[in-house]
């Protein structure tokens, strides 16, 4: 008898001690309006300098002692006057052809910023992120194109989700919640040469809830288009919500090129998508051509939600082609499934009244953001090299 009362006090206790911290603040989805909330969340920081995030283990690489050690001293030379504590590894190095893992932590957590500034080819550098274990990463794409920089070229971004200041500072600021474990890496498939990557992940360890997602990120190109489409995403499975498209978009042709449409097909459409825009410029909140009617020109535009960052304008010369960076984040208006999702942008021009629109064949790559359950489906296979190549 006392077996059982003893039995029963300890669920009632442990069912109490749940419902207590069902309730409690646990430091995530902060806003100007719960800034103030505390909550028993520990933040952490994983860098060069701490590879591992933990408490009272950043600084340590000793100049003197670690002298010559890849990654591990990787400044010593500059801090050799100033000794231990004062930079001594800033930054790694990834060799040519060389996968790195830049961050391996323990959950439950989630990682709520970014920050790195990478040298060499940004389309051959690759990042990955893989949650709790699983084989196959939810986030695999070139790390110029994750910050909105497909082009290779600097331009500034200012938005809710991903900002890049000068000189090639990216940040992300998507959430990214993690239940068991997180682990970052980057490839360098450049096999001529090695790049240095400064970095810093800042996530905080706590309580997960059930009906968080995980987050995808996914890179898809084509060069040209086939048939004037592109397929941003096809074959998710799963449920979850759409949250962010970026897009770079070479113009292979003369005169206005968006005139396309982007279709969302969800749980179970064939024929006809549940989602159908007006436009590729009305689809980035812009419209009429991106155009300035002053100047008669391309107008760039970075906002919170959406933007036409980056207009590569030609030179008259070797770079002729026109190019463009535009993003918008679903951060107010997710698309949400239930079971499957694909996403296409029709690759549309326009001749000009009273002409009929012009299919085009042109240079378009794309990452898609979305969150959702696991296991999620296999992701296609990247391009090669050379068709990640920006030519």
């Amino acid at each position: 008898m006392r077996k059982i009362i003893f039995t029963l006090i300890s669920i009632f206790l442990f069912t109490f001690a749940q419902a207590q911290n069902k309730g409690k603040f646990n430091g995530l989805d902060l806003n100007m309006g719960n800034l103030s909330k505390l909550s028993d969340a520990k933040t952490r920081s994983i860098s060069p300098e701490n590879f591992t995030g933990a408490k009272g283990k950043g600084g340590m690489a000793d100049p003197v002692k670690d002298k010559g050690k890849r990654n591990v001293a990787n400044a010593a030379v500059n801090a050799s006057e100033l000794g231990q504590g004062w930079k001594v590894n800033p930054y790694v190095i990834i060799k040519a052809g060389e996968t790195l893992t830049i961050a391996e932590m323990e959950g439950p957590g989630a990682i709520q910023q970014i920050w790195m500034t990478p040298t060499g080819n940004w389309r051959y550098t690759i990042m990955r992120i893989y949650w709790d274990d699983e084989k196959d990463p939810s986030v695999e794409v070139p790390v110029g194109d994750f910050f909105g920089m497909g082009w290779g070229v600097y331009a500034p971004l200012n938005s809710l989700a991903i900002t890049v200041n000068p000189g090639s500072s990216f940040n992300s600021y998507w959430k990214m919640p993690f239940r068991k474990k997180c682990k970052i890496t980057m490839e360098n498939t450049n096999t001529d040469a090695e790049m240095r990557l400064y970095y810093q992940v800042n996530y905080v360890l706590t309580d997960i809830p059930e009906d968080e997602g995980y987050f995808h990120a996914q890179f898809r190109r084509s060069n040209p288009t086939t048939n004037s489409l592109h397929t941003l995403v096809d074959g998710i499975k799963g449920k979850g919500h759409y949250v962010g498209t970026y897009m770079a978009f070479g113009a292979n042709n003369n005169g206005w090129w968006g005139e396309g449409e982007m279709k969302f097909y969800m749980d179970g459409d064939k024929d006809f998508a549940t989602i159908v825009g007006t436009g590729t410029e009305d689809y980035f909140n812009g419209s009429y051509n991106f155009e300035n009617k002053a100047t008669k020109q391309y107008e760039e535009y970075s906002t919170a939600y959406a933007g036409l960052h980056q207009v590569i304008r030609p030179d008259g010369l070797y770079k002729s082609q026109q190019r463009f960076g535009m993003y918008r984040w679903h951060i107010l208006d997710p698309i949400r499934f239930e079971k499957d999702l694909k996403v296409i942008v029709q690759d549309l021009g326009y001749r000009g009244r009273p002409r009929p629109y012009l299919p085009q064949k042109s240079d378009i790559a794309t990452v898609s953001y979305w969150y959702q359950t696991e296991p999620h489906a296999p992701f296609p296979k990247l391009p090669s090299k050379n068709d990640l190549e920006v030519n």
